[in-house]
C-alpha cells in the first residue's frame, strides 16, 4: 500500500504533516504524550490546511496513517502517540459496504448489539532464523499469525526452522454495531463487526462501547476470511480509528426552521390533544382515552435523580387487555412508526434473551462468550410495543421486572457482568384467557401476568367488544368511509413525519416543574382516594405507585403543549385518565368500590380477603370444640354471614398451608 505513494511524496507529506501539528496541536500533542493518551484530530482542519493528505486518508488510510506515524517519530515526545481522526467528511450506511469500500478510511453509525470482553491479542510476533540469526517481525494477516516463510536476510534465504523470540500485544474488544431503527424502516437492519484496540477500550470507553449505546465509529473497513485463510469467503469487519457516542435522544431527527416555526405555532393550538389523538390510528373509531394516553406515553414523564441516589423514572408503561378484534394490534404496530426508537415484537416468539439481554459465543471475530442487547436495551430512550404479552412465558416476564422500574438491565453470566441502559417505555397487549373479558372476574384470574409485573404498569386498559346498536352502526360506517376512494377518513390530521418531529423537540426542550396548583390537585385526588379506604375492611383504592404515575402523565401533558411549568388542566388531565383506568380493571363489583388489588393482579381483592376473614373466624371457633371440622357445618355457618364460595376458600387456604383435609369431608388447622 505504501510503496504507491512515492518516496519524494512521503519525505514532502511527511514535513507537512509535522508543520500541521505544530501549527494546531501543539499543545494537545503534548498532553496526550505525558497522559498516555491519543491525539483526535479534526478531519475538517486536516483538510483546511492540506486537501491533499486529507483525501489521501479516505482512499488510503494504511499509507497515510504509517506516515503520520513516522511524522510523529521525529518530534521530540516523551512517549508515541496514537492519532485518530474524527468528523468524517461522508459516513456510510451499513447495508451499502461492498467490496469497493475495503481498505478504504470510512464511517458508518448504529447500535451496539453485542460486544466482547475485553482481551489481550497479538498484533505483531518476532522471530529468529535458525542459520543466520536474523530477526524477522511478522505482522498480524486475517486475524493470525503466520510464521515467516523464508529468511529476510539477502545473504541467507533460509526456510529452515524459525523460532518465535517475542511478541507485541493490544488490548482488543470487538463488538457489532447494526444500524439506526430510523434508516431500516422494518427491514432486518444490517450489521458489521468493528476491532477496538488501545485507548478505545479504557474504563470509560467500555461503559460507552457496552450493548445497546448508539455510536460513530471512523475506521479502515477490512476482510476476513470465513473459515480457513485461504478461503474465497470474506467477512467485512472494521479496524476503529476514532469512537464517539452518539447521545440516544431524538436531536439527530432534522428539524428545519420552518419545522420549528410550525412546531411552535402547533403549541398555542387550544385543540392540540385533540389533534394528537385524532393522528393516532385514525381508521380506528374511538378508544379515545387509551389514545390519549399512549399519546402521552410517547412525549413521557421527567426523570428524577434524588439527593440521596434515587432514580424516579420518567417513562410510561401501559397495558391494553382486549377482546378479539378490538383493535390492539393496530395500535401496538402504528407506535414504532411514528416514535424513531421503538421496536414491535410477540410474546409468541420473544425469550427473555431477546427482551432484555443474552450471552452469546462468538467464534469467528470475538472468540467466546459475548454480551448481546435484546429488544428492551435496543429501543433505549424510545417505545418498546409488546403483543400478546400473556403468551409470554412466566420467567422471561421476570426478566421484565428491573427494566420496568430501574430502566436498566443487568444481566451475570459465563464470567459477564454488566448492567445495560433500558429507559424504555413499554406498550403491551394481551388477551383474556377466556377470549372475552369479565368485568366481574379479577384481572389475575383472566391474564397470566404476576401481579409485580402487573403493579409496574401505569395505566392499563380493558378494550371490550360489547354489542351496542348505535355504536355499532357508527363503528361500521366509519370502517366503510375510511375505505373509500382517497381513505380521506383513515388520514391522520397530523403527518407522522410532524409529530415525530414534535415529540423530538419537546422531549429535547421540555422538562417541566409542577406548580404549587398541579401538586395540590394531585394532592388532593390522591388523599381523598386513600380517605375512602380508611376504617380497616375497605378496599386500597390508590397507591404511591399510581400518585407517581399522575406526576409523570401530567408532565408529558405539558410538555405538549412545550411548556415548562404543569399546571392544574395537565394535572386535571392525568386524573381522568387514572380515573378511566382504575374503573375499568379495579372496580369490584361485590364492594362497589374501587381497589387497587384487583387492578394489579393481587391473587385476593378486599372483598376476598373479608370473606377469609369471616371463614377463619368460624374455624377458630369451632376449632376450639374439636380439632377436625365438618365442612358442611362450616359451609352453613358461613352462609349465614353471607359468604356463599366457602369450597374455594378452602382451597386456597389449604394451598397457603394453613389447612389440612384430616379425612373426607372435614379439614383441620395446621
Amino acid at each position: 500500500m505504501t510503496s504507491e505513494i512515492s518516496e519524494q511524496k512521503r519525505t514532502e507529506f511527511i514535513s507537512k504533516f509535522k508543520e500541521f501539528l505544530h501549527e494546531n496541536y501543539e499543545t494537545e500533542m503534548i498532553t496526550a504524550a505525558m497522559g498516555d493518551e491519543s491525539l483526535e484530530i479534526d478531519y475538517n482542519v486536516l483538510h483546511k490546511y492540506s486537501s491533499d493528505i486529507a483525501d489521501l486518508l479516505l482512499i488510503e488510510p494504511d499509507a497515510v496513517i504509517e506516515i503520520i506515524k513516522e511524522s510523529i517519530k521525529d518530534i521530540d515526545l516523551p512517549n508515541d502517540i496514537e492519532v485518530r481522526f474524527s468528523n468524517h467528511p461522508e459516513p456510510i450506511s451499513i447495508r451499502n459496504l461492498r467490496s469497493k469500500h475495503i481498505a478504504k478510511f470510512i464511517c458508518v453509525e448504529g447500535t451496539v448489539r453485542r460486544a466482547s470482553e475485553i482481551r489481550p491479542e497479538i498484533i505483531e510476533s518476532m522471530w529468529e532464523c535458525s542459520d543466520c540469526g536474523e530477526e524477522i517481525i511478522q505482522p498480524r494477516r486475517s486475524n493470525m499469525i503466520m510464521k515467516p516463510f523464508q529468511c529476510t536476510n539477502d545473504s541467507c534465504r533460509s526456510r529452515k526452522a524459525f523460532k518465535q523470540i517475542g511478541k507485541k500485544m493490544v488490548d482488543t474488544r470487538w463488538i457489532t454495531i447494526e444500524e439506526p431503527f430510523e434508516l431500516t424502516e422494518g427491514d432486518r437492519p444490517s450489521q458489521v463487526t468493528i476491532v477496538l484496540i488501545d485507548d478505545l477500550v479504557s474504563p470509560e470507553m467500555r461503559r460507552i462501547t457496552d450493548p445497546g449505546n448508539r455510536l460513530k465509529i471512523s475506521g479502515i473497513l477490512r476482510e476476513m476470511p470465513k473459515g480457513k485463510w485461504f478461503s474465497t469467503k470474506l467477512e467485512f469487519y472494521m479496524d476503529a480509528n476514532h469512537v464517539e457516542p452518539v447521545e440516544i435522544s431524538w436531536h439527530h431527527i432534522d428539524i428545519s426552521e420552518a419545522d420549528r416555526e410550525r412546531i411552535k405555532n402547533f403549541a398555542k393550538d387550544p385543540g392540540i390533544y385533540e389533534t394528537l389523538v385524532d393522528s393516532l390510528a385514525p381508521s380506528l373509531y374511538g378508544l379515545r382515552e387509551i389514545k390519549e394516553s399512549i399519546i402521552l406515553q410517547l412525549f413521557g414523564g421527567v426523570p428524577q435523580h434524588l439527593k440521596d441516589g434515587t432514580h424516579i423514572r420518567g417513562d410510561i408503561h401501559i397495558l391494553l387487555i382486549g377482546d378479539p378484534a378490538s383493535g390492539k394490534s393496530q395500535l401496538l404496530k402504528l407506535v414504532p412508526e411514528i416514535v424513531p426508537r421503538a421496536r414491535y415484537v410477540s410474546g409468541k416468539g420473544v425469550t427473555a434473551a431477546g427482551l432484555t439481554a443474552s450471552v452469546i459465543k462468538d467464534e469467528l471475530f470475538m472468540g467466546g462468550w459475548v454480551l448481546e442487547a435484546g429488544a428492551m436495551v435496543l429501543a433505549n430512550k424510545g417505545v418498546l410495543s409488546i403483543d400478546e404479552f400473556e403468551k409470554m412465558s412466566p420467567d422471561d416476564m421476570i426478566a421484565m421486572h428491573e427494566a420496568l422500574e430501574q430502566g436498566t438491565i443487568s444481566i451475570a453470566k459465563a464470567s459477564i457482568v454488566a448492567t445495560l441502559p433500558a429507559k424504555t417505555s413499554v406498550l403491551a397487549g394481551g388477551n383474556p384467557k377466556f377470549s372475552r373479558f369479565d368485568p366481574y372476574m379479577a384481572i389475575s384470574k383472566q391474564i397470566t401476568i404476576p401481579d409485580s409485573l402487573l403493579s409496574r404498569f401505569d395505566l392499563k386498559f380493558a378494550l371490550r367488544d360489547i354489542p351496542d346498536s348505535k355504536k355499532d352502526k357508527l363503528i361500521v360506517e366509519h370502517i366503510l368511509d375510511s375505505r373509500e376512494e382517497g381513505h380521506e377518513k383513515a388520514r391522520p390530521k397530523i403527518e407522522p413525519l410532524f409529530i415525530r418531529k414534535y415529540i423530538a423537540y419537546a422531549k429535547e426542550k421540555c422538562s417541566p416543574i409542577l406548580t404549587k396548583e398541579a401538586s395540590k390537585v394531585i394532592k388532593a385526588f390522591y388523599l381523598q382516594t386513600r380517605k375512602k379506604a380508611e376504617g380497616g375492611s375497605a378496599p386500597i383504592p390508590i397507591t404511591l405507585r399510581q400518585f407517581e404515575a399522575l406526576v409523570r402523565l401530567s408532565e408529558a401533558s405539558a410538555k405538549i403543549q412545550l411548556s415548562d411549568k404543569v399546571r392544574r388542566s395537565d394535572a386535571d388531565r392525568a386524573i381522568k385518565l387514572m380515573r378511566y383506568s382504575l374503573h375499568q380493571l379495579g372496580f369490584d363489583p361485590e364492594t362497589g368500590m374501587i381497589d387497587i388489588d384487583r387492578a394489579d393482579g393481587a391473587s385476593t381483592s378486599s372483598s376476598e380477603r373479608n370473606k377469609i376473614k369471616i371463614v377463619l373466624e368460624i374455624i377458630n371457633d369451632m376449632s376450639e370444640k374439636k380439632k377436625e371440622i365438618s365442612v358442611d357445618e362450616l359451609t352453613s355457618r358461613a352462609k349465614v354471614q353471607e359468604v356463599d364460595d366457602v369450597d374455594d376458600i378452602i382451597e386456597k387456604l389449604k394451598r397457603e398451608g394453613m389447612l389440612f383435609e384430616p379425612n373426607p369431608g372435614f379439614v383441620q388447622k395446621i
